[in-house]
């Protein structure tokens, strides 16, 4: 299968006011001269990005004010991205994670969680595996897991669980598809040092995490040549396939201690 080739395609970006959506739309139109439907809750952030691009990249960047844990607007978004026929792509990055005991996370947020990290992707996969693969046209689709998806970990707990279903829910979905111009990729990248994690929760955890403009390259260079899955940085993959030889008894519990000490630290204890 060939590889995806962005110029002049319109992609779409979830979660991309900031952190690595943002950045994937940045390097999406300054490096390939993609055109952009951008999506996310703040709408200055978006009109700011779209500026930027279209002044600095000469692409034309449309945006949406969403919030995809609501059914509604999860719809008028596909509405909007599948009207004029010529979506090309998708990474679909939105989404949030909780770091604490679990005990603490209220079953509200918990809800939220899911609705956004999971019941929003599957629908818009769904109507856009279904777009691809009645249209017969070239494309992809890139989801945003976590290598907390191969490796539980205690204190996100429920993020992890999220991602999980993810990994999952997409690769075995790419094994059903029947357009050979079609792709689907799950990207699952460790600790990123974003907006997300700008936090003491993980003061003691940012040596750890990878800049973001290195994830955003990686994913979408990962996203470009339809790879099946893929893990950013040499240590993250090294540290993959030790977990496939370690018991994740033992692995989830030498993460748990690191979180907990993490945690202890942030909390003054």
């Amino acid at each position: 299968m060939a590889n995806l080739q962005f110029d002049n395609k319109w992609i779409l970006v979830t979660g991309a006011s900031s952190g690595l959506g943002y950045e994937m739309a940045r390097q999406l139109a300054l490096r390939f001269h993609a055109n952009l439907i951008v999506v996310a809750r703040r709408k200055e952030k978006l009109e700011s990005l779209k500026q930027e691009l279209e002044q600095a990249a000469g692409v034309q960047v449309k945006i949406v004010v969403a919030d995809l844990s609501k059914e509604e607007d999860t719809n008028r978004l596909l509405d909007e991205c599948l009207k004029d026929g010529n979506l090309y792509g998708a990474i679909l990055n939105a989404g949030v994670t909780y770091f604490g005991p679990h005990s603490a996370l209220s079953w509200t947020s918990f809800e939220s969680m899911l609705q956004l990290n999971v019941i929003s992707i599957v629908r818009i996969t769904n109507r856009l595996t279904t777009y691809f693969e009645e249209q017969d046209k070239p494309g992809g689709i890139l989801l945003v897991s976590s290598m907390a998806a191969i490796m539980p970990t205690a204190y996100q707990a429920a993020y992890s669980g999220t991602k999980g279903f993810i990994l999952n829910f997409a690769t075995a979905l790419s094994h059903e598809l029947k357009n050979k111009q079609f792709s689907i990729t799950v990207y699952m990248p460790g600790g990123i040092a974003t907006e997300m994690t700008d936090n003491e929760k993980f003061s003691t955890l940012k040596r750890w995490l990878m800049p973001v403009e290195q994830a955003a390259k990686e994913g979408l260079d990962a996203f470009r040549k339809r790879k099946y899955t893929h893990i950013p940085g040499s240590l993250n993959r090294l540290g993959s396939v030790i977990s496939q030889l370690i018991p994740k008894k033992i692995i989830a519990g030498k993460m748990a201690a690191t979180y907990r000490k993490a945690l202890e630290l942030a909390e003054g204890k």
